[in-house]
């Protein structure tokens, strides 16, 4: 089985379309394995009990945003470790230096497209 068969994958992400768009995007590349969660919170409690090996994540999000929600999981021994890659309109120097603070594992632009997706998760999971 190649990585991309067995490749776990969180999307979270407030707005249903957004979701939908990174989830299209997984299909695409040939990542099936996909949950999808419309709050960090939720979604931390259920990586807590059962993680993935990676969590593409909104910035701006109600309750928890993107950089919270990746604290969080860095805090918790059950999803340290998790892939995490960043979702945002509007990446800037301060932001990437505080997300990488965090432990960061990759960030990508939206507007994005399949090959930058695959670009950006393959720098954090390895050749798909």
């Amino acid at each position: 089985m190649s990585l991309k068969e067995t490749l776990r994958v969180m999307v979270v992400d407030d707005m249903a379309t957004s979701r939908g768009l990174i989830t299209q995007a997984l299909e695409e590349i040939g990542v099936w394995q996909v949950q999808a969660e419309g709050d960090a919170r939720a979604a931390l409690n259920k990586l807590a009990s059962n993680p993935v090996h990676l969590v593409l994540s909104d910035l701006n999000m109600p309750n928890l945003d993107g950089l919270g929600f990746l604290e969080a999981l860095r805090k918790n021994k059950s999803t340290q470790k998790v892939g995490f890659i960043l979702v945002t309109g509007s990446p800037n120097k301060e932001l990437i230096q505080k997300a990488q603070a965090l432990g960061l594992n990759n960030m990508i632009k939206k507007p994005f497209t399949t090959d930058s997706m695959r670009t950006c998760i393959e720098r954090v999971v390895g050749k798909l």
